[in-house]
């Protein structure tokens, strides 16, 4: 034998929750590309949206792999362009939002100022906001975390 340790097929929800789980780090470290190889199992993550898994009949992951993964219940709503952050409609103004306050979907969060361009930024999901992420006036990156809601009311269950 080898000394290759070879994991039981996962069920397609652990597979799901692993890919999940890689796309919200993904999201939240502002990387837009990922690739990861376990043996003859290959998953290539691309921007916000594409995902391609590239696999055999028979996935292979190391035992201890979900182990390593421990997702937030914490969304972060992402950075839609590259630009100059603003929390607040113009100096001096209050921010769009605070730590502690509830939103809703489409509720605007910030200002990215591109090529000279105000582009006002909704939230893609309502909840309450845990984290504000980026600073008023930091230079983000296409997908870099702006803020992190808690889905839902804010209430843990």
């Amino acid at each position: 034998m080898s000394g290759q340790h070879r994991a039981a097929t996962p069920e397609p929800a652990e597979i799901e929750g692993l890919l999940r789980a890689l796309i919200g780090m993904m999201r939240d470290g502002g990387m837009s590309e990922l690739d990861l190889a376990f043996g003859d199992v290959t998953v290539r993550l691309r921007g916000a949206a594409t995902v391609s898994v590239v696999a055999p009949a028979t996935v292979v992951i190391p035992a201890n792999a979900a182990d390593a993964v421990t997702p937030s219940s914490d969304y972060a709503i992402a950075a839609p362009m590259i630009g100059t952050y603003y929390a607040s409609p113009s100096p001096g103004a209050p921010a769009f939002v605070e730590v502690g306050d509830t939103i809703a979907a489409g509720q605007i969060i910030g200002i990215i100022e591109a090529m000279k361009i105000m582009n006002e930024i909704p939230a893609d999901r309502g909840g309450v906001v845990t984290e504000l992420v980026a600073a008023n006036g930091q230079p983000v990156e296409f997908g870099s975390p702006l803020i992190r809601v808690r889905p839902g009311d804010g209430r843990q269950s």
